[in-house]
């Protein structure tokens, strides 16, 4: 282990995919705008000469980069992009404490930060920077895309809106007042609970082990997570999850107010058979509504393929890296 601005990372190679001997990799720490230390691996494609293009990946919500991220960033990294994939505040390797917690306002800032990074690094040219969010964190792309002037193209991977399913549950299964209130109350309580423990309650990762009557999302991310796939120690859906209080913001802040006035690219890709599917079809139709800027706008479904199989591929080559590659080459110039 080396210490790093007071954190510690991980030298040796502990992610869930192969290591590629087509870049080089390193370790990297950025703080963000409310003094927060991120860490992120980088990686840059071998020989690369020049000022490159860049991205910065995050994703999923209460997974590592260890992860779906890191993988998206070296693949597009063995396509001439240079990448980071970096652990978002409270989780994984980056700072912030209390730890396992979640915020619509400093997850959006961790990615700004991201670009803060990239933009000052002598092998990256910063008007050519594009992001990648996979899941929940395709939601916090997309609303840092109707932030940052910086950011030229977006994609958002099997999208979850955070904002959505904490107010009104999955599937909007529990939109009502009655609903949010009685949630809002839970949570409550749990705050005098904690305050009275002095920690945080964890409200646990995947279900393991897993019920026979779970429903199917329950299954695949079980399937992803829970298993050699894509199990990592310090994945919070790996383990103990997210604290039970830990998005209760999400609850009163929607992410995607003003997503019809980004003016740069966005691609979102959802899975055709994922539960997630939804959040993906609205949001990309809220975000043309209105708009004076939807040339650059696109909305991509893969046949057959579920919500984890845009973490790794789920054995089938599902993530379209080619489509990918295409759409930033594009935009990223």
């Amino acid at each position: 282990m080396t210490q790093s601005k007071h954190l510690e990372l991980t030298d040796t190679w502990d992610k869930t995919f192969p290591k590629s001997q087509k870049v080089d990799h390193r370790k990297a720490t950025f703080p963000n705008r409310y003094g927060i230390i991120l860490a992120a691996d980088v990686y840059t494609p071998k020989n690369a000469v020049g000022k490159l293009p860049a991205i910065a990946v995050c994703g999923p919500f209460g997974a590592v980069k260890e992860q779906a991220a890191g993988l998206y960033a070296q693949t597009m990294a063995e396509r001439g992009f240079l990448t980071i994939a970096f652990d978002p505040s409270f989780t994984g390797e980056s700072g912030g404490t209390p730890r396992y917690m979640a915020s619509p306002d400093i997850n959006t800032e961790d990615f700004m930060a991201a670009v803060d990074f990239l933009s000052v690094q002598d092998n990256v040219d910063p008007e050519r920077i594009g992001i990648i969010g996979i899941c929940g964190w395709g939601g916090m792309a997309l609303n840092t895309a109707a932030l940052d002037t910086r950011i030229k193209a977006t994609a958002a991977m099997t999208m979850y809106d955070m904002a959505r399913v904490n107010a009104k549950g999955y599937f909007d299964a529990e939109d009502s007042e009655q609903a949010r209130y009685e949630k809002k109350k839970a949570l409550n309580a749990q705050r005098i609970a904690d305050f009275k423990a002095g920690s945080y309650a964890l409200g646990g990762g995947v279900v393991d082990p897993l019920p026979d009557d779970a429903p199917f999302f329950v299954k695949d991310y079980y399937d992803y997570y829970k298993t050699q796939r894509g199990y990592h120690p310090r994945s919070l859906n790996s383990n103990g999850g997210w604290n039970v209080t830990g998005c209760m913001s999400f609850l009163n802040q929607p992410i995607l107010q003003y997503a019809n006035e980004i003016r740069s690219a966005v691609l979102l890709v959802h899975g055709e058979k994922a539960h997630s599917c939804y959040f993906s079809r609205d949001a990309y139709a809220n975000m043309i509504q209105g708009s004076k800027y939807t040339e650059n706008k696109e909305l991509m479904i893969i046949p057959d393929a579920v919500h984890t199989d845009l973490y790794d591929g789920g054995g089938k080559d599902a993530i379209p890296f080619d489509k990918l590659t295409d759409f930033f080459r594009k935009y990223l110039g």
